[in-house]
């Protein structure tokens, strides 16, 4: 684990035992698994980017909400070179945090999508945020339950309302993307 997860872990345990939680009542309000949960916690395994989304969500936070609540606190300007990156174990996504501050209501996440690969983000993820997905580089494909939005370099969608939704790379070549995210 490098030193973005092991600062994660410590986030999630703070923000369960600060709801005075046990680990089985975070395993419960994000659908995951009580062990889990506690190999996270112990920082024996890396959550995926799907078990971030759940845990988050259960918090009441966006998945920059818990990653920047998880880096040291930073000031209104970020530093290219202070920013945290996370890659998802099963997937090898990269995501990357441009802007976040506490004080501002938009935050800004860059990923890198590898080629053949997708990541499946439940409803509930996107209940208190609105969001604009733009390519950068790449080809990526959308699919917000069952409306599919095919994007290329330069496009730009704006989510509409929760549903269950898969980002995918289907192409042969890395996709790179910046997410745009506001609570509402």
């Amino acid at each position: 684990m490098d030193e973005t997860e092991h600062r994660l872990a410590r986030r999630i345990r703070f923000e369960r035992e600060t709801r005075g939680w046990s680990l089985a009542d975070l395993a419960e309000r994000a659908g995951v698994a009580k062990a889990t949960v506690g190999k996270i916690e112990r920082e024996e395994a890396s959550p995926t980017a799907a078990i971030l989304v759940r845990i988050a969500t259960a918090f009441d936070l966006t998945l920059a909400g818990l990653m920047v609540r998880a880096e040291a606190d930073v000031g209104r300007v970020m530093r290219a070179a202070d920013r945290a990156e996370w890659r998802d174990p099963d997937t090898g996504y990269i995501r990357r945090q441009v802007f976040r501050h506490p004080d501002h209501p938009v935050e800004l996440v860059e990923v890198t999508m590898p080629a053949h690969r997708s990541v499946r983000l439940p409803a509930a993820s996107y209940g208190f945020i609105r969001q604009v997905l733009w390519v950068r580089d790449g080809r990526m494909t959308i699919v917000e339950g069952e409306t599919r939005h095919d994007l290329g370099p330069g496009d730009a969608l704006g989510f509409g309302p929760p549903a269950d939704t898969t980002l995918a790379n289907e192409t042969d070549s890395p996709a790179t993307y910046v997410v745009a995210l506001a609570r509402s």
